[in-house]
């Protein structure tokens, strides 16, 4: 009989780390798909959906959120591959196990958003933009930065209400002390 019992520590299996690549990969081309999608729709002007709400509006954004460091390629390439490398870093040492499941959604929605992002970066130097929020002038944002900022906000709710210091022990294991 298969034990049931999840790892206290320890990779996630094969099939759900494969699993996660595919559906990182499926978001990312959703991503990719609406920004194609809306370079060529609204080269001639944006598309009001709901007048002083919302509307579609393409920018090319060559900084951060809210515009911050235009033009600062090296610090985006460098930023985006430690990124990576750190959720790669949680991704195999978070604990096995239903409690730890939001944290991999998360990841995989996060890393979607920095691939999505890091792909315009690399290919156009910008970011493609066409979401805009009239009603409160919100900055025009992407489905990539939809996932982040989404996956951002939950990840801040879940460590402050719902895991606990112990649940996170496997990840930095205390060295012993001699």
């Amino acid at each position: 009989m298969k034990d049931t019992k999840s790892r206290v520590s320890g990779s996630p299996p094969v099939f759900g780390t494969a699993a996660a690549a595919l559906l990182v990969c499926l978001l990312v081309f959703a991503d990719q798909i609406t920004k194609t999608f809306a370079v060529r729709s609204l080269s001639s002007g944006p598309y009001v959906l709901i007048p002083g709400v919302f509307e579609f509006r393409y920018l090319e954004n060559r900084g951060m959120a809210f515009s911050l460091l235009q033009n600062k390629m090296a610090f985006f390439y460098i930023g985006t591959v430690l990124f990576f490398a750190a959720a790669v870093f949680f991704w195999f040492r978070l604990p096995s196990g239903k409690k730890m499941r939001p944290l991999r959604i998360l990841i995989i929605f996060l890393v979607a958003g920095g691939i999505g992002n890091f792909i315009d970066r690399v290919r156009f130097q910008y970011v493609r933009d066409f979401l805009y929020f009239s009603l409160i002038d919100f900055p025009i944002f992407n489905v990539a930065d939809m996932y982040v900022t989404a996956a951002a906000v939950i990840l801040v709710i879940l460590i402050l209400f719902y895991y606990k210091d112990e649940d996170f022990n496997g990840i930095f294991p205390e060295k012993k002390k001699e």
